[in-house]
Order: structure tokens, then C-alpha cells, then sequence
């Protein structure tokens, strides 16, 4: 039997007692650094000197799978992430396709995650949104990945790291600094911060914030905020012609490349 077990992203009390009595019972830990579980298993006042763990993260999951033996799951198997859903922006998802293809008995908890909770927090309301998860860390992916974003007709929800949420409200003010957005970061631990406003209002006071913690940023839906975005608009922004013609395609339903051309001849 396999199990995917949700742990808490704060706080230690929204543990479910099922994942108590799964991390109890569990004979062998799947989880992405050993070092965290173990702790994490000692703080919730659980017995692990004869448990295994196996390390199983983005960079050996794949070695790890080919190597699996289907008789390993006729013990109690748990996987556990470092903190919230599993499969939710960690590698639990081949491990869940592992379990299917081998006619391996598998269940997924319930319990905390990150982007429901941010998604709830907000005060935007829809009964669609997107997860983006981390954006790429830098050039082209990640302008296209922040594009297709902040230009979604849906309610948007992206993670990041301490070391580049300056970075992200920087971007999102300089290209949508009249939407709302909301953040929050430490969700559910002592120091959670959570603020709503326009992406220009967060950014003059986010030099004030301690950017320490991972933050979840919910950005509102184009279509909500403001209404029908420009040719002007887009003229204004500073992008590299190509990705200025793509959203000029876009709005005006012509081909990227009679944009391209257009704005060749303009500027």
C-alpha cells in the first residue's frame, strides 16, 4: 500500500489525525529531504529510528522509479513532501503514475496546500483560476510564463522564493500596475503577511516588508480589473518588439509577423 501524505505548510496543528496514524504506521518514507521529515516527524512526537527513508526529489526521481521494486509496496509506503499537498509543485506525480502502472494500491490524502489557501485569502472571487506554481528564474521562459499570466482571463496563483519576490513585484508593476494582486507569505505560521491592493500600491510599500519566507502571489483576472486592455497600453510597456507583437496579434487578431513588421517601421 502506498500513500500520499499531506504535512503541514505552517502550522503544526493542521496535521489531519489520518496523516498522524499514516506517518505512524509508515514502514517506509518516500520524501524530498530526509533531513526535513525526520525533524518534522520529531516535532509531531513520532518514533522514526526504524523507519526507511528514501530520498526522492526533482533532480533523482527518475533514477529512483527505475530502480523500484513492485514487493517494496506490500509493506506500509508513505511519501511525504516537505510541506502541503503532495504532486502540488514537488515530484510526487511519478510516483502516483508508478502506482498506476503497476497495479499498485494507492491513496492521496487530503490536507493543506499553499495555493487554495492564498486562492481563499484573496477576496478575489471566480470559479476558475490558474496555478503557474514557480515561474522560470530568468530570460525568456520566464517573461513568456509571466505573459501568458498576467494576460490570462482567470484568476492567477504563483509561488516564489524569498530571493526573487522583489524581483516579481518589480515585473508586475511595471506591466500591470493598476490590477489588483494580492500576497502572502508564512501562511498559517506566526509571521504570515497578507496584503491586497494595485500591483503599484504593493510595490511602494514592499520595500518595507520582510521578504524572508515562501510567498504566494494571486494575481486578479484581466477581465475584472479594469476592463479592455489597449494597443496603447501594450505600446507602453517595455518589451522586446517580438513579445510586444505576440500580444498585439493577440488583440487585434493579425499574424505575430505583420505586428513585428508594423512596429519595425514605428519604432
Amino acid at each position: 500500500m502506498l500513500a500520499f501524505i499531506p504535512t503541514p505548510i505552517g502550522n503544526l496543528q493542521d496535521i489531519s489525525k489520518r496523516s498522524l496514524k499514516a506517518l505512524e504506521d509508515a514502514q517506509i518514507i518516500f520524501c524530498e529531504d530526509t533531513r526535513v521529515s525526520k525533524k518534522l516527524l520529531s516535532l509531531l512526537d513520532i518514533p522514526h529510528d526504524d523507519k526507511k527513508f528514501i530520498s526522492f526529489h526533482s533532480h533523482n526521481e527518475n533514477s529512483v522509479i527505475q530502480k523500484l521494486d513492485k514487493t517494496l509496496f506490500e509493506k506500509d509506503v508513505i511519501y511525504m513532501s516537505d510541506a502541503g499537498m503532495p504532486t502540488i509543485s514537488d515530484p510526487g506525480c511519478s510516483l502516483v503514475r508508478f502506482a498506476q502502472e503497476n497495479d499498485i494500491l494507492y491513496e492521496v490524502l487530503p490536507g493543506a496546500n499553499a495555493a487554495l489557501l492564498a486562492y481563499a485569502a484573496s477576496g478575489f472571487y471566480d470559479n476558475k483560476f490558474l496555478f503557474f506554481g514557480f515561474l522560470p528564474h530568468k530570460g525568456k521562459d520566464r517573461k513568456e510564463a509571466l505573459q501568458k499570466a498576467i494576460n490570462s482571463e482567470f484568476i492567477t496563483i504563483i509561488y516564489e522564493s524569498p530571493h526573487r519576490i522583489s524581483k516579481l513585484i518589480d515585473e508586475l508593476n511595471e506591466l500591470i500596475p493598476s490590477r489588483e494582486i494580492f500576497i502572502i507569505k508564512e501562511a498559517t505560521k506566526l509571521h504570515e503577511y497578507k496584503k491586497r491592493a494595485l500591483a503599484k500600491e504593493i510595490k511602494d510599500e514592499f520595500n518595507k516588508i520582510d521578504k524572508r519566507g515562501e510567498w504566494v502571489v494571486v494575481i486578479d483576472s484581466q477581465k475584472k480589473s479594469g476592463g479592455t486592455i489597449t494597443k496603447e497600453d501594450i505600446l507602453s510597456l517595455n518589451l522586446p518588439k517580438k513579445e510586444m507583437a505576440k500580444l498585439l496579434a493577440k488583440l487585434e487578431d493579425r499574424s505575430v509577423k505583420e505586428c513585428y513588421n508594423e512596429l519595425i517601421k514605428v519604432k
